[in-house]
């Protein structure tokens, strides 16, 4: 199974944003999104690794997909031409939401 690893922050109107457009994509897609906090060093050590200018960072199975907003359209398009793309997912994203903001 994909998955889609989102880096975020507190206070953070773009952060809710992706979050929601994973949420809508969750219904006919299948993937497990791991949402990591900035102000973690996990956080912090994947946004320098990756170049990360600005939240939300989003990387799909480990490869840097985006960062700031995220484009739904972008998303969709690659979430399409991946494997298994035509099997829809049976979970919510809280399924497989694994929240390490701390």
């Amino acid at each position: 199974m994909m998955r889609i690893t989102i880096l975020t922050q507190a206070s953070c109107p773009s952060c809710e944003q992706a979050k929601l457009v994973l949420s809508r994509l969750s219904r006919d897609h299948s993937f497990e999104v791991q949402e990591i906090g900035l102000g973690t060093d996990e956080g912090r050590g994947l946004a320098v690794r990756y170049g990360i200018a600005f939240a939300p960072g989003v990387l799909i199975d480990g490869v840097m997909f985006s960062y700031g907003r995220l484009s739904e359209k972008k998303l969709l398009r690659h979430l399409s031409r991946s494997p298994g793309a035509a099997e829809p997912s049976h979970s919510s994203l809280t399924a497989h939401h694994n929240n390490r903001q701390n």
